[in-house]
């Protein structure tokens, strides 16, 4: 496993600030999400800000999809909250195969799929080993997860640094910023 696995290729404060429309226009069709931490906090119902989100992708013209590695009733119940997507539950980040069957239902590909997540280690990690564009925001509310993945995030803390460094250094990461 190469360091650049582990980088994403975008970093942004939230997934609320990523301008979409910018990146519709530039050819994206697809957009692959994490739920918990990435559009709300841990374990919480879609709330309406995530609601008028997805109707914006969709008025938009993207196609989205959650891919999580948690139960079906989580996922599912907040698709049906969200409309305007798909899910795959289970999905096995950070491995690829989940990755590609995102891609396969939305009928989109590595150029023109984007993943948004918060965690290096499975989703990051995960986009990049599929050849997809990772997009890491930070987590809606930090240190409010299950134990493991406060643990996860002291390494990704780590990781994080590297990923400064390596962007102060010239090793430009970013070809179109997201804002």
């Amino acid at each position: 496993m190469s360091k650049r696995n582990l980088y994403p290729r975008d970093y942004v404060e939230s997934t609320y600030d990523i301008d979409f429309q910018k990146l519709y226009d530039e050819g994206y069709r697809g957009v692959i999400f994490d739920v918990d931490n990435t559009l709300v906090p841990h374990n919480a119902p879609a709330d309406e800000r995530a609601k008028a989100f997805f109707k914006e992708l969709n008025d938009i013209g993207f196609k989205a999809l959650l891919l999580s590695n948690n139960k079906e009733p989580r996922v599912k119940t907040f698709k049906e909250a969200v409309k305007y997507c798909t899910y795959i539950y289970k999905a096995g980040k950070p491995g690829k195969a989940g990755y590609e069957r995102a891609m396969e239902q939305m009928g989109t590909d590595v150029t023109n799929t984007i993943f948004v997540g918060d965690q290096i280690l499975t989703d990051v990690w995960g986009a990049n080993r599929a050849g997809i564009r990772s997009v890491m925001v930070k987590p809606v509310k930090k240190w409010h997860e299950e134990i493991q993945i406060i643990f996860k995030r002291f390494l990704e803390a780590i990781i994080l640094l590297g990923y400064r460094i390596y962007k102060i250094y010239g090793k430009e990461i970013n070809k179109v910023p997201l804002k």
